[in-house]
C-alpha cells in the first residue's frame, strides 16, 4: 500500500483477519501516510513499521487489538509538568460501559483543560493521577456521546456512555438477515426502542405515528384495546391492505399484544426491493420487529445483569366534546321543524314531564353525552427487563402489566388489561480452533401474552352508544324517583335510556385472549462467513368472548322478557420453518458479496370454534353468566350451539438474495422468491417475485473531494420490484358445500325435518395472486458534519389483480367467490430531514418527514367499472356514500354538490338549465341547491360527483429531542392534509324527534341567514337526506400527540445504587390544530369494518382518542 493513511491500513488488516482495533484517534494519529509493503508478514511486524516513529504501543485481548500512547494508562503529560504536580496528584479509577453495560475498550478519560488523561483497557476499566484540583472528567469513545462528569471528591467513576452517530454504520434488519444502513439499496426507515419506550403509550403502533415517513396508522377507534388501519404508501387494495409484521423473523406477527418495552428496534420495508424476500405476502409493505436480547460479553465469564423498570401512572380525559342542544334548544328546534313541514306545534306539556322546569330554564334537560363521559380514567404501564450475558451465552427478560380504562361508558366504561411475559436466549455451543468465530449455536424468543377487554358499542348507527347518547332527547330523564333508569316518556315512547341500553344490551361483557409465540433456532457455521440457519416458529392462540344481557323494559320496543348467557370460544395454532444459508466473502478486497438462499414453509388455521347462546339463568348477575348455569334446551331456537374448524391453509416458498458492493461505492442487489399458496388451484398456486436495486455513493468518488466539506455522504438508490398478496379465505377456487340453515319437508308430515346442502359459492377455478409492483427512486444524504440529514424517495406502486369479492345477481341462489377484479396506482413523493448537533452540555435533535400520496383505482373488473358501498351509512334512508370506482381513489366519498340554499323562492324559479327547465320545481327558500352536474334538468343520481376524499395527501410528522445536564424533553407531532371526512350525528330521515348537534344552529332559518344549511324538516326530505357536501368537513389536522419532560435524579444524587434514577411526566394528545367539528379528526371509521376494511374517515359517533397526563419513574441498575 503506497501513500495512504494509517487508519486504511489498519481497515485492510481487519479485512484481511480476525483483529479488530480498538483506539482513540485524538491520542493515537492515523491520519498520517504511509507507505507499506509486506507479504504474509505478522501482524505485530505490521504494526512495528506503521508506528516506528511514534510513541505508540499496542496490546492484544483476544482477537482485539488497543493500540495507545506508549505511556499507557499513565498520564498523558509532559515531563516538567509531571515533576510540578506529581506531589500534588491523587489516584482515580473506574470503568466505561454502554447503555447496555458492555465496556468500551479504549476509551478516553481526560481532565478538562488539561493535556492529562488516559485509556480503558480491555474490560473498559482505567486507572489515573490527577490534581488535586482538578475539576471535571471527560469520557469520550468513538460513536458515543462525550460525557463531562464533576470530580468532587470522588475516587471512583462508573460511566455509561450514549450512542452519537449519524446511523450509517449501523446495522438495519433487512429480511433474513441485516445490513449496514450506509450499504441498503431499499427503502426502509428504523425506529428504535428509546424512540418508542419514551413516548409511554400502551401500544407501539402509538409511538410510530410521526416518525415513519410513509407509514399512516390510524387506531380503528380510541376505545382501549382498539386495533389500528395501518397502510404503507396508500391503499392498496380494497382487501387486505395491512402490512406484513414479522417480529424475530417469524412472519405473521401482530403488534396489538406486543409491549412497547419488549422492543429493540422496528424497520419498516417500504419499497418492492427491500420487501421483495417475503414475497407472497409484502404487497402491502413489510414491518420487521425485533425484539430484546441478552448482550455477549468479551471478557471471560458472566457479566453483571442490567436490570430496568419504567413505570407511569395517569389519567385520561375527553379532549374535546360534541355539543348537543339542551332542552329550550332542542323544544325550539323541533317546532321550528314542524312550521317549515307544514304540522302543528308540539304540546310539551302534555309529553314531556317538568316541562315547567324546563319552560323557566330551571332544568336544561339530560345531556347523554356528559352521562357517557368518565372523568379521570386511570392508566397504567409497569415493565421489567433483565438483560445480561457472558461470554457465550445472553438472555432477556421482560415482564410487563398495562391497564387502561375508557374515557366513555358510564358506569360500564371500556377496559384493557395485558400482562407480558418475554424470554429470549442464546447459547455458543461451539467455536472454531482458533476462538474467531462461532460453529455452533442456538437459542429461542418466547413471548406470552394475555389480554382481557370490555367495551361499549362503537359500530355503525345501531351499535354505537356515542351516537345513541348524542341523539336521545334532552327531555328524557337519567334517573326516576325511585333511582333506577328512567322509562321512555310520552314524548317519544320507542325511545329507550342510552345509558341503560348499553349497560344492559352491551355492558356486561368481557373477552379474553392468550398468545404464546415461540421460535427455536440453530445456527451452524462450519467455515467462516458461511452459515446456515434453521428456525422454528410457533404460534397458539385461544379467545373467549362472554356476555350477560339481563331482562329489561326501558321503552315500547326495547325490552327484553327473558335473561341471555352467551359464550364463544376460539383456540388454534400456525407453525412455520425456515431454512436459510449465507455467505459472505469477498474478492481483492473490492468486489463485497452477500448470498442468500432459503426456503420456508408455513401452515395456518389449526384450530377451532365452539359458541352457545341460551336464556333463563338461575343467576342474575355477569359474575355467574355461564351456560351451565342456563339448564332448559328450549326448542324455540333461544337455545343455540355450534362449532366450526378453522380454514387450514398454507404457502411453501424458495427465495435468494445476491447482495454486491464494489469498494463500498457502487452497491447491487437482487432477489427472487417463488411462493406456492394453498389458496389457488394448480396451475395458479405458484408466484414469482423478483426485485432489483442499485445504490451509489457518490461521496466515494474522488471527484467529490472538494465538496467533503459540504457533502459527508451522498447516496443514490433506484430500484424496481414486485410482491404479492394471497390474503382471501381457502378454497375460493371450489364450489364448497354448505348444510347451514338448509331444511327440507317431504310429503305432508312438516314435523319430520331433512337436512339439506347446497354449494354456497360459485367456484372461480383461475383466482391467482393479486400483485404490487413499485419502482423507487431515492437519495440518502448528510451534510455539514454530520448534523443536516436529508432523505428523499420517489415511488410509482401499482397494485394488480385485486383480490376482492364478486358481485351477482339473487337468482343465482349462491354467494360470489373471490376474483383478481382491479388495479390501482399509488404515486408519491417521502421527504425526511434531521438536524442533530451539542453545544457543551446542550444536546439535540429536530426530524421532520413529510409524505405525498396520490391514489387511483385503473382497473375493476365489472361493465360498470365500480365496487359499490352499503347504504344506510350516514342515517336510515341514505343512499351509498363510498365506493371504489375507476378513475378515482378508493373509498371515495360520492353524492350531490351544492351550490348553496335559496334565499327566496324568486331563486328557485331562475335556477334553470340551458334550455330554461327549472332544475327543482318543488323546492322552496331555505332548500339546498343541487348541482345539475349533467345539465338535463332534474336532481337524480346521474349528478352525484366525488364530494370528497378521505385518503389524506399529505402525512407529515415531526419529533423533537433535548437534552441538558440530566434534564430530557421530547416532542412528537404527527398530521394529515388534504383529506375530508363524512359526518352525521342524527338520523334525519326516520326519527324526527331525535336531538341536534349545536352546529345546527348555522342552518338557514330566514333569508341570508346561511348559505350552506338548510332549513329544518321534520321528518324524510332530500336536504338532510341525500348524501351530499353538507355532511362533508375538511379533515385537515396536526397534533401534538406526545409530549415528555424527565430529568435522571442520578446527577444529584450519586450515591444511589442506581446507574439511572429518571422521573418524567408525559402528555399524550395535548394539542390538536383543526378546523374539523367533531370530537377527533384522526377518524379511522364508525361504520362497517369487517365488509368494508377500505372504508375510513367516516364519523356517525367516532370514539376519540384521549387526552392523557402521566407521571412515571425510569430506574436502571
Amino acid at each position: 500500500m503506497k501513500n495512504t493513511t494509517i487508519e486504511k491500513v489498519l481497515q485492510t488488516i481487519e479485512e484481511k483477519s480476525d483483529y479488530h482495533f480498538l483506539y482513540n484517534n485524538k491520542l493515537v494519529n492515523v491520519d498520517r501516510k504511509v507507505s507499506v509493503r509486506v507479504k504474509n508478514a505478522a501482524i505485530a511486524d505490521v504494526l512495528n513499521k506503521l508506528f516506528a516513529s511514534e510513541d505508540v504501543e499496542y496490546q492484544v485481548e483476544g482477537n482485539q487489538i488497543i493500540l495507545s500512547p506508549k505511556e499507557k494508562v499513565t498520564e498523558i503529560v509532559s515531563g516538567v509538568e509531571f515533576a510540578q504536580q506529581q506531589s500534588q496528584q491523587r489516584e482515580i479509577t473506574g470503568k466505561v460501559t454502554d447503555a447496555s453495560g458492555q465496556p468500551l475498550p479504549g476509551a478516553t478519560v481526560v481532565v478538562k483543560g488539561t493535556t492529562i488523561g488516559t485509556v480503558t483497557d480491555a474490560d473498559g476499566n482505567f486507572s489515573l493521577r490527577i490534581p488535586s484540583d482538578a475539576q471535571n472528567l471527560q469520557i469520550s469513545f468513538v460513536g458515543m456521546k462525550t460525557e463531562e462528569i464533576p470530580i468532587a471528591g470522588q475516587t471512583v467513576f462508573n460511566v455509561i456512555l450514549e450512542e452519537e452517530a449519524i446511523g450509517l454504520d449501523e446495522v438495519v434488519a433487512i429480511g433474513y438477515g441485516v445490513q449496514q444502513k450506509r450499504l441498503t439499496t431499499g427503502a426502509t426507515v428504523q425506529v428504535k426502542s428509546d424512540q418508542i419506550i419514551k413516548q409511554n403509550t400502551v401500544s407501539p403502533m402509538t409511538a410510530l405515528q410521526g416518525l415513519t415517513p410513509g407509514l399512516t396508522i390510524i387506531k380503528q377507534t380510541g376505545e382501549p384495546g382498539s386495533g389500528f388501519k395501518v397502510n404503507i404508501r396508500g391503499l392498496g387494495t380494497t382487501g387486505n391492505a395491512e402490512p406484513l409484521i414479522v417480529i424475530d423473523g417469524v412472519p405473521g406477527g401482530s403488534l396489538d399484544y406486543l409491549p412497547p418495552s419488549d422492543i429493540e428496534s422496528i424497520d419498516v420495508l417500504k419499497d418492492a426491493a427491500s420487501a421483495a424476500i417475503y414475497g407472497s405476502r409484502a404487497a402491502n409493505g413489510v414491518v420487521l420487529v425485533t425484539t430484546k436480547s441478552g448482550l455477549r460479553g468479551i471478557a471471560k465469564g458472566p457479566k453483571k445483569a442490567q436490570i430496568t423498570y419504567d413505570g407511569s401512572y395517569g389519567v385520561q380525559n375527553l379532549y374535546k366534546k360534541l355539543p348537543v342542544a339542551n332542552a329550550q334548544e332542542y323544544a325550539v328546534l323541533i317546532n321550528e321543524s314542524r312550521v317549515n313541514s307544514l304540522q302543528p306545534l308540539m304540546d310539551f306539556a302534555s309529553l314531556v314531564p317538568d316541562w315547567d322546569k324546563i319552560e323557566s330554564g330551571i332544568w336544561k334537560g339530560t345531556d347523554w353525552l356528559d352521562e357517557l363521559i368518565v372523568e379521570d380514567a386511570p392508566m397504567q404501564n409497569h415493565a421489567l427487563n433483565v438483560v445480561g450475558g457472558g461470554e457465550n451465552s445472553t438472555y432477556s427478560l421482560g415482564l410487563s402489566y398495562a391497564d387502561q380504562e375508557g374515557i366513555f361508558g358510564g358506569p360500564v366504561n371500556s377496559k384493557y388489561n395485558r400482562y407480558s411475559f418475554r424470554l429470549n436466549s442464546d447459547y455458543v455451543l461451539l467455536r472454531n480452533v482458533s476462538d474467531t468465530f462461532d460453529v455452533l449455536k442456538v437459542g429461542e424468543r418466547l413471548r406470552y401474552h394475555y389480554t382481557t377487554q370490555r367495551g361499549i358499542g362503537t359500530g355503525n348507527q345501531y351499535w354505537n352508544d356515542i351516537f345513541s347518547c348524542t341523539v336521545t332527547s334532552p327531555f328524557l330523564p337519567m334517573y326516576d324517583e325511585n333511582g333506577e333508569y328512567h322509562y321512555a316518556i310520552p314524548w317519544n315512547p320507542q325511545e329507550a335510556n342510552p345509558i341503560a341500553s348499553m349497560e344492559y344490551q352491551r355492558g356486561y361483557n368481557k373477552s379474553k385472549n392468550y398468545d404464546l409465540n415461540g421460535s427455536i433456532y440453530v445456527e451452524v457455521q462450519p467455515i467462516k462467513n458461511l452459515i446456515y440457519r434453521s428456525q422454528f416458529g410457533y404460534n397458539k392462540s385461544s379467545s373467549s368472548w362472554r356476555s350477560y344481557t339481563p331482562t329489561y323494559d326501558l321503552s315500547t320496543t326495547v325490552f327484553r322478557d327473558h335473561d341471555q348467557v352467551s359464550h364463544n370460544m376460539s383456540n388454534g395454532y400456525r407453525w412455520t420453518w425456515e431454512n436459510t444459508i449465507n455467505y459472505n466473502f469477498d474478492i481483492n478486497n473490492q468486489h463485497a458479496f452477500n448470498v442468500l438462499a432459503g426456503m420456508s414453509a408455513e401452515k395456518w388455521g389449526l384450530g377451532e370454534d365452539i359458541s352457545g347462546t341460551n336464556i333463563d339463568c338461575i343467576f342474575t348477575d355477569f359474575k355467574y353468566a355461564w351456560l351451565i348455569n342456563t339448564p332448559v334446551v328450549n326448542s324455540d331456537g333461544t337455545t343455540k350451539l355450534s362449532s366450526s374448524p378453522w380454514g387450514e391453509g398454507g404457502i411453501l416458498s424458495y427465495f435468494g438474495r445476491v447482495n454486491y458492493d464494489y469498494l463500498k461505492k457502487y452497491i447491487f442487489t437482487l432477489i427472487l422468491r417463488a411462493d406456492g399458496s394453498s389458496n389457488f388451484a394448480r396451475g395458479n398456486r405458484w408466484g414469482y417475485f423478483p426485485s432489483v436495486s442499485g445504490g451509489w455513493i457518490i461521496t466515494e468518488e474522488p471527484f467529490m473531494e472538494s465538496l467533503s466539506g459540504v457533502f459527508d455522504f451522498l447516496k443514490l438508490r433506484v430500484s424496481w420490484g414486485q410482491n404479492g398478496n394471497q390474503a382471501i379465505p381457502s378454497f375460493q377456487y371450489l364450489s364448497t358445500i354448505s348444510y347451514q340453515n338448509v331444511n327440507y319437508f317431504f310429503g305432508p308430515d312438516k314435523k319430520k325435518v331433512y337436512i339439506g346442502a347446497y354449494p354456497n359459492i360459485l367456484p372461480n377455478p383461475d383466482i391467482t395472486w393479486e400483485t404490487s409492483e413499485q419502482i423507487n427512486i431515492g437519495i440518502d444524504a448528510f451534510f455539514l458534519r454530520n448534523r443536516l440529514g436529508f432523505n428523499l424517495d420517489w415511488y410509482k406502486k401499482t397494485t394488480k389483480d385485486w383480490l376482492v369479492r364478486a358481485d351477482n345477481l339473487a337468482s343465482f341462489g349462491t354467494g360470489a367467490p373471490y376474483i383478481n377484479g382491479g388495479d390501482v396506482q399509488n404515486k408519491g413523493v417521502e421527504v425526511a430531514l434531521s438536524w442533530g448537533d451539542r453545544v457543551q452540555d446542550f444536546n439535540y435533535n429536530i426530524g421532520v418527514n413529510v409524505s405525498y400520496n396520490k391514489n387511483k383505482v385503473t382497473r375493476i373488473a365489472n361493465s360498470e367499472g365500480i365496487i359499490y358501498g352499503p347504504d344506510h351509512v350516514l342515517g336510515q334512508g341514505t343512499t351509498e356514500l363510498f365506493r371504489a370506482q375507476i378513475g378515482y381513489p378508493i373509498g371515495y366519498f360520492r353524492g350531490y354538490n351544492t351550490l348553496g340554499v335559496f334565499q327566496t323562492d324568486e331563486e328557485v324559479k331562475n335556477y334553470k338549465n340551458s334550455k330554461g327547465v327549472v332544475i327543482q320545481p318543488n323546492a322552496v327558500a331555505g332548500d339546498l341547491i343541487f348541482a345539475d352536474t349533467n345539465g338535463d334538468g332534474v336532481i337524480s343520481d346521474a349528478d352525484k360527483v366525488m364530494i370528497g376524499d378521505p385518503n389524506p395527501d399529505y402525512v407529515v410528522g415531526l419529533n423533537m429531542n433535548f437534552e441538558f445536564k440530566g434534564f430530557d424533553l421530547s416532542i412528537v407531532g404527527n398530521g394529515a392534509f388534504g383529506h375530508q371526512i363524512a359526518c352525521c350525528w342524527r338520523r334525519w330521515a326516520d326519527s324526527p324527534l331525535n336531538n341536534y348537534t349545536t352546529n345546527i344552529f348555522k342552518r338557514w332559518h330566514g333569508e341570508g341567514s346561511s348559505n350552506r344549511y338548510p332549513r329544518l324538516i321534520f321528518g324524510a326530505h332530500p336536504n338532510w337526506q341525500y348524501v351530499s357536501d353538507i355532511f362533508i368537513e375538511n379533515a385537515d389536522y396536526f397534533r401534538l400527540s406526545n409530549i415528555t419532560f424527565g430529568y435522571d435524579f442520578k446527577r444529584l444524587l450519586k450515591n444511589v445504587p442506581f446507574d439511572q434514577l429518571r422521573l418524567f411526566i408525559t402528555g399524550q394528545n395535548v394539542y390538536t390544530f383543526t378546523k374539523y367539528i367533531g370530537m377527533d379528526p384522526e377518524i379511522g371509521t364508525s361504520t362497517d369494518d369487517s365488509n368494508y376494511p377500505w372504508a375510513k374517515g367516516i364519523d356517525i359517533g367516532y370514539y376519540p382518542s384521549p387526552r392523557t397526563v402521566l407521571m412515571g419513574v425510569s430506574v436502571k441498575f
